[in-house]
């Protein structure tokens, strides 16, 4: 793993302002990130960024890591991408312990080709984001890209997550946008002066609602702006993948529900 304290961008043609698409907890979901591009076919990204968790679960995991760099989206590492780079280097993990669970990450170690190795493994923590907006990028806004929280990298917030700890975490922030996965929750509220987005999940939404979950942030010199969307994609197709491998049959009714049933 590696910590990469903060990368800088600017759109080339120096436009008013920034089209950035938000992703997190793909779960190798790649049929939904198909789905995705297909959805914002002709829509113009300046950055693709995804808080993690990009691998376990749906298995297509060297599919989803080969579209995250084709498509150059800036990646940090989630809890499920760190266990796998332990696997990956020779350690053994503690949890899961449940064998349904673990089975899909001894599972994903084995499809995983070598570039997508790779790719896991070089990827950071976290990332402070400097992103360049307004006439010829003289104004510059500031993003942390975290998978649980600028505090923890496995804390959960929801978008019913007290406001005080919203504030405690405003008060300690490097940055004024905060984005975070994990909790496979979308929401966008602005507490204290910081903006904190969760996309949801790119793969595997828990909300009963089977359709995956991602968000555009719209950036420029006077405004921060944040659009949710909920787009099918083909369920079946993870559902035979996940039989073809002889993975726990458990996951397939979690797929078509949009349950987290273990």
């Amino acid at each position: 793993m590696h910590l990469i304290p903060s990368l800088a961008f600017s759109r080339d043609d120096h436009g008013h302002m920034l089209n950035i698409l938000l992703l997190s907890d793909i779960h190798g979901n790649f049929p939904a990130l198909a789905a995705i591009e297909k959805f914002f076919a002709g829509e113009h990204f300046d950055l693709i960024l995804n808080c993690g968790d990009s691998v376990v679960y749906a298995p297509f995991p060297s599919e989803t890591l080969r579209w995250l760099k084709q498509h150059q989206a800036i990646s940090i590492l989630g809890n499920t991408d760190k266990k796998v780079n332990r696997l990956l280097l020779g350690k053994s993990i503690n949890k899961p312990r449940n064998i349904d669970k673990r089975i899909m990450y001894t599972s994903t170690v084995s499809q995983l080709d070598e570039p997508g190795r790779r790719d896991l493994l070089a990827m950071p923590i976290f990332l402070d984001l400097h992103l360049a907006v307004g006439d010829d990028a003289a104004i510059v806004r500031t993003a942390g890209l975290h998978h649980g929280s600028p505090a923890e990298p496995h804390e959960f917030l929801f978008a019913d997550t007290p406001n005080e700890r919203f504030v405690e975490l405003a008060a300690v922030s490097r940055t004024e946008i905060i984005i975070t996965g994990h909790s496979h929750t979308p929401y966008h509220k602005q507490i204290a002066g910081i903006h904190f987005i969760n996309p949801g999940s790119a793969g595997r939404m828990f909300d009963g609602d089977p359709r995956v979950s991602c968000a555009i942030l719209r950036l420029s010199a006077d405004s921060i702006e944040v659009e949710h969307f909920r787009i099918a994609y083909d369920i079946e197709a993870v559902v035979r993948a996940l039989s073809d491998c002889r993975l726990p049959g458990i996951y397939a009714r979690m797929y078509r529900e949009g349950r987290k049933l273990n």
